[in-house]
């Protein structure tokens, strides 16, 4: 038996319900993406958008290979390893004698989990400096869920770009100890917008777009600097 592979999975819904994807990648030994793939489910629910994410992960890698899977969603993980055996005995219901949700996804990941040793770990979503392969899978989900479209390394495709969905996060510029403030009271720093909005100059800025503050707001960094000069 091979030495143990590490991934992550996500999946995303842009509504839930509404457009969804899924994604997982696959590490090297250094805990570098070195395989990854994500691709669109239409209109769905971020159940199933997760569940399907973990499908996709276990029958894209060597059962014969020891698997740790981080994952961000407790909802997928619990069903496969602490509600699924009950389910099962209960003729796929649930304790409260309801039919299980999205049982045909559970069925399937069951059988791809019969006989391999899969270690699940649960990891936080949207964390500053949290778990870089499930912040990983879960731009490539949010991509595919937005866009309806496959992505992997196998096509060539380039690294999915910051979601719109994760906490603004220092990027760039740090001020040296003693340095003066630019002129108009602005910061300079520049961060990731996590919504959407209009600079002063009245252009608008996208989503994950890095902007700055100056002395009437957030915008273009470009703007900051103008006002500055």
């Amino acid at each position: 038996m091979r030495e143990r592979a590490v991934a992550a999975c996500d999946g995303a819904s842009k509504g839930n319900p509404g457009p969804a994807g899924w994604a997982w990648v696959l590490a090297d030994t250094s805990g570098t993406p070195v395989r990854w793939e994500a691709g669109p489910l239409g209109r769905n629910t971020n159940n199933v958008a997760e569940l399907t994410a973990l499908e996709q992960l276990l029958a894209s890698t060597d059962p014969d290979v020891p698997l740790e899977v981080r994952m961000d969603s407790q909802y997928a993980m619990k069903a496969v390893t602490t509600w699924l055996p009950g389910w099962k005995r209960n003729g796929w219901r649930t304790a409260a004698g309801k039919p299980v949700a999205n049982q045909e996804l559970v069925v399937r990941i069951d059988a791809l989990l019969d006989g391999r040793s899969v270690d699940f770990r649960y990891v936080p979503a949207h964390q500053i400096d949290g778990d870089p392969l499930n912040d990983f899978a879960d731009r490539a989900a949010s991509r595919a869920a937005t866009d309806q479209e496959s992505a992997s390394s196998a096509l060539g495709s380039p690294e999915p770009p910051p979601s719109p969905d994760v906490p603004a996060v220092r990027t760039a510029t740090r001020r040296k100890p003693g340095a003066a403030a630019r002129k108009g009271g602005g910061s300079s720093r520049t961060l990731k917008a996590k919504f959407p909005g209009r600079c002063v100059c009245g252009r608008s800025y996208a989503a994950g777009e890095s902007i700055a503050r100056n002395d009437q707001g957030w915008g273009h960094p470009d703007c900051r600097t103008a006002a500055a000069g």
